[in-house]
């Protein structure tokens, strides 16, 4: 009997507030879905880092016979020194931090060059104004600066490149792009607050003398209150809903549908990601109701 009062009250309260009960529906909408984005560009993000990083090297170019550089003054990089370099990536210090070492000499990074040259822009070009390099895969690439401090400097060493300065750019701009979200999550999130408390506030009013007569038969105050919290709850859980929603429909037709089959050696976020993303979203549209509750009930359903 209890439960049937309840339900009916929040169901007659949604249907007296109907347009605020969908502003709210609306507003937790929009600022969770802010919310799920800045979460879901994150797991890009790592996604992009763990498996773009393991697969970026470090590249150790040697000397060529017209370097500017001044520990190149001596000319091109001799035998002796490029097997002292790779003694030292190999059997030095940093060794256990190096996966492999794979040297590349001019004549075949001349024929990788022409390779890529579809156009022969470079058709003059030779293997004499090529570079020998060594290129290092790391067991563990944030380990960049140890190995590259240990061979920068050597004799025939002109410099170290790290090709994860390639994709600093692109995850510079995706973080950015997560705090942007985030932060128009924060915003909107406090205006669903603040309506979701009006809303509470309006149907309180609304009703005033209805819980002042049940104050008065002895109704406890939970009672009382908790047809307005449900309907907050229910109104914020149904944006909540439509946010997960938003966000899966939105990842398994535009990324993985769409962007997946033009882009395919990207490692995206999937659906599984969204459902993962889901029950936390649900948990915040709660939260913002029982606070919203709670900083309005205490004052508009007293006697």
């Amino acid at each position: 009997m209890r439960l049937r009062f309840i339900f009916g009250e929040v169901l007659n309260g949604l249907r007296r507030n109907s347009t605020m009960a969908l502003s709210v529906v609306l507003v937790t909408f929009v600022s969770l879905t802010f919310v799920g984005a800045a979460a879901l560009t994150q797991m890009q993000v790592d996604n992009l880092k763990d498996d773009w990083y393991d697969k970026v090297e470090v590249s150790v170019f040697l000397c060529p016979e017209d370097s500017r550089q001044v520990q190149c003054a001596s000319g091109q990089a001799t035998v002796s020194q490029e097997e002292s370099i790779r003694s030292v990536l190999e059997e030095g210090s940093v060794a256990p931090l190096v996966q492999t070492v794979i040297y590349e000499s001019r004549e075949e990074a001349f024929q990788k060059f022409r390779a890529r040259d579809t156009e022969n822009r470079y058709a003059l070009l030779n293997a004499d104004g090529m570079q020998a390099s060594f290129r290092v895969k790391l067991t563990d690439p944030e380990q960049f600066e140890v190995v590259a401090d240990a061979v920068r400097g050597l004799p025939g060493v002109e410099e170290v490149q790290d090709q994860r300065q390639i994709f600093k750019g692109l995850f510079s701009l995706l973080n950015a792009a997560t705090f942007i979200a985030a932060g128009l999550a924060v915003v909107m999130l406090v205006a669903a607050m603040l309506l979701i408390t009006t809303t509470i506030r309006l149907s309180a009013l609304s009703r005033r003398k209805e819980t002042n007569i049940m104050r008065m038969v002895g109704a406890s105050r939970g009672l009382i209150q908790m047809p307005f919290m449900l309907e907050g709850a229910v109104a914020a859980t149904i944006g909540a809903l439509m946010a997960a929603t938003g966000l899966w429909l939105s990842v398994r037709y535009l990324i993985e549908d769409w962007l997946k089959g033009s882009v395919a050696f990207v490692d995206y976020i999937s659906g599984d990601d969204v459902l993962s993303v889901a029950p936390w979203l649900l948990a915040i549209a709660v939260a913002l109701a029982a606070v919203a509750s709670l900083a309005t009930l205490g004052r508009y359903t007293r006697a």
